[in-house]
């Protein structure tokens, strides 16, 4: 049984996409953890690499203010120059001749933020400055080489691009991507959740058929490890597998009234990805499968705002009853429940609409209220196989 806290969650997420229908998203199933390197230079009125003049010793040990000389003007080459002096607040352990990232606002008294640099990050930034105009498939070529790098800045920059980009884009790189590569990271019991669900990503344009024995075994282990980023695994597989490999999704998370609600929930959140930007499965192979949840109450308010938006329009008496059964432990089913027959063109619809609002004219008048009417999302553009 879900909680009421939950419910109220996903709720708000699931009324965000109904208002405003499929964002044009990044990639699917990542989420970038900061703003990366480049977005932060875009933001700033100078970025310059600059070298320390003072050490511990030297530099002002209350204020943390440190002396440095700029070294290469990475932008706002109108502000600064190199071989200025300017100076800048850091608190870490300074000594002299290390080498900064500094950047800059406000250029009438320009205030830095310090980022400490290796060698091997410097030369890292300043090809960020050559590729910012290069389209974003160019650049994620330039970053896929760092994604396991050892620097763990580097690495999470990396990723935090490719976590931005749409997937579109990331579908560009196809040919450059090392299959093996992202099956070893992919099988890794300690890598995170967040760069696994990347790298299912990736391994659903690069890989094939054989790859879906090892994505099964995955989806039907018990192990913790193995089932991480459920989400984007089940993403992947239904890439690879096309619309057969529905039935073991059905058989695992959508049929089966055991699956927990997190199970069903990221079952759901793959098959929506594939309604929407995924181009392998067409939405009407997709709809039936979504038709399972329907039959459990307390998750039905998760697919039937997806139902309006892919035009599903065969399951209004469902809805309907869906509605007239709903009591206090799941009434919240009934304003999607009446959203999706104000979407609905048929007939029945309105007249449905009707007799539900003899029964709960609160859900109804909320609905029309607070709710514009769903609209149809585009269809998706079929992937070239």
């Amino acid at each position: 049984m879900t909680t009421l806290k939950t419910r109220v969650l996903v709720g708000v997420m699931v009324l965000g996409t109904l208002l405003t229908g499929p964002l044009a998203s990044a990639c699917p199933f990542c989420s970038a953890v900061s703003q990366t390197l480049r977005q932060e230079m875009e933001v700033m009125d100078a970025v310059v690499i600059a070298t320390a003049l003072q050490s511990d010793l030297t530099r002002n040990a209350d204020t943390g203010e440190v002396k440095m000389r700029i070294e290469t003007v990475l932008k706002g080459g109108e502000h600064v120059e190199v071989g200025q002096t300017v100076t800048a607040v850091y608190f870490g352990d300074v000594a002299k001749g290390r080498r900064f990232m500094l950047s800059g606002v406000d250029p009438r008294d320009m205030q830095w933020s310090c980022l400490p640099l290796t060698p091997k990050s410097e030369k890292y930034l300043e090809s960020i400055t050559q590729l910012a105009d290069k389209e974003p498939s160019q650049r994620l070529l330039f970053y896929y080489d760092y994604l396991q790098d050892e620097d763990s800045m580097l690495s999470r920059d990396a990723y935090d691009e490719f976590a931005t980009t749409p997937y579109e884009e990331i579908r560009k790189i196809e040919s450059a991507l090392d299959h093996d590569a992202l099956v070893s990271w992919i099988q890794d019991p300690e890598m995170s959740p967040e760069r696994k669900r990347m790298y299912l990503t990736l391994l659903g344009i690069c890989g094939g058929e054989e790859d879906l024995p090892m994505l099964e075994s995955m989806l039907r282990s018990t192990q913790k490890s193995s089932r991480s980023g459920l989400d984007a695994l089940i993403a992947c597989y239904l890439t690879l597998g096309g619309e057969k490999g529905l039935a073991v999704i059905d058989e695992l998370f959508l049929e089966n009234q055991q699956a927990s609600y997190a199970d069903t929930y990221a079952a759901i959140m793959a098959l929506r990805f594939h309604g929407s930007e995924g181009g392998v499965i067409a939405r009407s192979a997709l709809v039936p499968s979504l038709h399972h949840i329907l039959e459990r109450p307390d998750l039905a308010d998760l697919v039937i705002p997806d139902l309006a938006r892919w035009n599903d329009w065969s399951q209004i008496a469902r809805i309907k009853q869906l509605f007239l059964d709903a009591d206090a432990e799941n009434n919240w089913v009934r304003v999607p429940a009446v959203n999706y027959l104000r979407a609905c063109p048929k007939p029945e619809a309105a007249e449905a609409i009707k007799e539900l609002e003899k029964v709960d004219p609160d859900s109804v008048r909320r609905a029309n209220t607070f709710f514009a009417v769903p609209k149809p999302s585009a269809n998706v553009k079929p992937v070239a196989q």
